[in-house]
């Protein structure tokens, strides 16, 4: 299971928050949180961590590729992580989809 670690600053995000545009506010934590929710899946693909040595290690690092997903916010750019097999496949959106489920049903 996928767990993600966050360190905020509160009077930063306060501040943020009230000095801000929320719909940007909104786009930015929804990118920061898929981006790293597929890091953490991509390190559960590979079986180490970053920077780890491990005979178990299934592939390796590959960098990252940018991706628009549109969503009913708007539309957003992700950084997809990639391995060098290129088995590696995010769960976030289905292969090849550019648009949320959620905005096509809504289209309906």
């Amino acid at each position: 299971m996928t767990q993600l670690k966050f360190n905020l600053d509160m009077d930063i995000l306060k501040d943020s928050v009230l000095n801000s545009n929320m719909e940007a506010l909104i786009k930015s934590t929804i990118v920061i949180v898929l981006n790293e929710f597929m890091e953490k899946e991509r390190d559960e693909h590979l079986q180490v961590a970053a920077y780890e040595r491990s005979g178990e290690r299934r592939d390796y690092r590959n960098g990252y590729y940018e991706r628009d997903l549109t969503m009913s916010i708007g539309k957003i750019t992700l950084r997809v992580p990639r391995t060098r097999e290129g088995d590696f496949s995010p769960t976030v959106f289905e292969r090849y989809a550019r648009c949320d489920q959620a905005l096509v049903l809504s289209m309906l």
